[in-house]
């Protein structure tokens, strides 16, 4: 089995843009079959050198892989031979650029499910790796490393997308290799729903994006951020990340959230395509070019649409599930209030109208600078009308009755608000997760590497 299997349903050549619309309408799902699916990066060192994990070697990344694969039932997941993740009962283990490992969990029915299926996957993580002497933290940057300092996994996507992006932003290598974070994927049912939820999903990124805020340390020093992954990002490329200024357009509505981010999508250059199972480099080419003109004797399919959709990097991205981006990895609780947020919020038809009305006068500038802010400030920042901690307990409380109405509750009787509490914690505190990082790091740890690792490993 390899990663780069397609799917014979998405290898018929493309005709013209209506084939693209429909790929993204045939996401549609009535509510009852909507589900969570929740992705999960982690930045990984040996506990005795605090170094990082090289691929190869009798305790390098591949062994690990290949220990999961032999003694847990995993197949393999291949790129030009090489094994570079895994994949059992829906589930998928694999390799980021910089020796990052991401689960992508199956899209389940309910936040305990998601819960659940998190934490028997960091036991497993934690049982295999201590025996290669492995830990994996809950940090959004690589807190000791330079980008220089960190490894390059073998895969083919990679080695194209470090030469192109690169040239992109200044920050690209760093995004590429040294962050991790969560994300979240949920189902829209039709054209109108997605409209709203990409709306308030985009609007509200900047509020995921303070409460999640821990990336304040990186190369062994503060950095001068709370959030360094969120401003690494808005330095990787500007045509492929950030915000999406066309939904925030006053022109753009419901019947046409289709076509807007085709339109986006479309002049977005390619990375590449996939034949053979081998990546070819599209030198920046748009998709609307290669649509056009196709590429060599290759012709454009559903197969490299969805493929290019993958390489788009804005803060909430559609494929056929919307895809919110714009947390920091954090600590085990907070990992799973996380799809807890995003479910309440946009689920729920009365919260989500709630946060529409209360998002909807934001403009894209607004909605800009302050992704910007809350990088340098986390939870001190100002939003458009007011204190972003502010603001964030008012989105907590929305999601929190979203999750009441959805009532879907576990063998004791609880209902899924149990996974906001870590959020209310933090609210309570009033700090990010990156701003109390500092003060620990100031205060009780006296700038001990080791003692940051204690606590920020799973």
């Amino acid at each position: 089995m390899t990663l780069t299997r397609e799917d014979p349903a998405l290898a018929r050549p493309v005709e013209d843009e209506s084939q693209l619309i429909e790929f993204f309408r045939s996401g549609e799902k009535p509510p009852e079959k909507w589900r969570i699916g929740t992705e999960h990066e982690k930045v990984g060192l040996y506990q005795d050198t605090l170094q990082t994990i090289p691929y190869e070697g009798e305790r390098g990344i591949r062994a690990l892989l290949a220990e999961l694969e032999r003694e847990h039932g995993f197949s393999p997941l291949l790129d030009a031979g090489r094994l570079v993740g895994l994949e059992r009962d829906g589930t998928s283990i694999t390799l980021e650029p910089g020796g990052q490992l991401e689960l992508s969990g199956a899209p389940l029915a309910t936040l305990h499910e998601t819960c659940r299926e998190f934490h028997d996957h960091l036991a497993l993580m934690k049982h295999c790796s201590e025996h290669f002497g492995m830990v994996w933290l809950g940090l959004g940057i690589h807190p000791l490393a330079s980008v220089n300092e960190l490894p390059r996994m073998p895969r083919e996507r990679y080695t194209i997308m470090r030469e192109y992006l690169d040239k992109r932003g200044s920050h690209a290598l760093e995004m590429m290799h040294g962050t991790g974070s969560v994300q979240v994927n949920l189902d829209y049912g039709s054209e109108a729903d997605l409209a709203r939820k990409l709306r308030v999903a985009l609007a509200a990124s900047p509020v995921v994006t303070a409460l999640y805020a821990n990336s304040s340390i990186s190369r062994g020093k503060p950095n001068g951020m709370i959030s360094r992954r969120a401003w690494v990002w808005r330095h990787t490329d500007p045509q492929r990340t950030g915000l999406l200024p066309f939904v925030f357009d006053e022109r753009w509505d419901e019947d046409h959230a289709y076509s807007g981010y085709l339109e986006w999508a479309l002049d977005v250059p390619m990375l590449f395509i996939l034949r053979e199972d081998r990546h070819l480099p599209m030198q920046g080419r748009s998709f609307r070019d290669y649509l056009a003109h196709g590429h060599e004797r290759y012709r454009a399919t559903l197969a490299d649409w969805n493929l290019h959709l993958t390489t788009l990097f804005p803060e909430v991205r559609l494929k056929q599930v919307v895809e919110m981006r714009s947390a920091d990895a954090v600590p085990p609780g907070l990992v799973c209030a996380l799809p807890a947020f995003w479910t309440g919020l946009l689920y729920d038809e009365d919260a989500l109208a709630a946060a529409w009305a209360r998002l909807r006068p934001w403009r894209f500038e607004d909605v800009d600078r302050l992704q910007g802010e809350v990088a340098r400030a986390g939870l001190d920042a100002q939003t458009p009308d007011g204190p972003m901690h502010v603001l964030a307990k008012e989105l907590v409380d929305l999601a929190a009755r979203g999750l009441q109405s959805l009532a879907r509750r576990n063998r004791a009787g609880e209902d899924e608000r149990l996974f906001l509490d870590p959020l209310y914690e933090i609210l309570d505190r009033g700090t990010s997760p990156g701003r109390y990082l500092l003060e620990c790091w100031e205060g009780a740890w006296d700038r001990r590497t080791d003692l940051l690792v204690e606590y920020s490993k799973y």
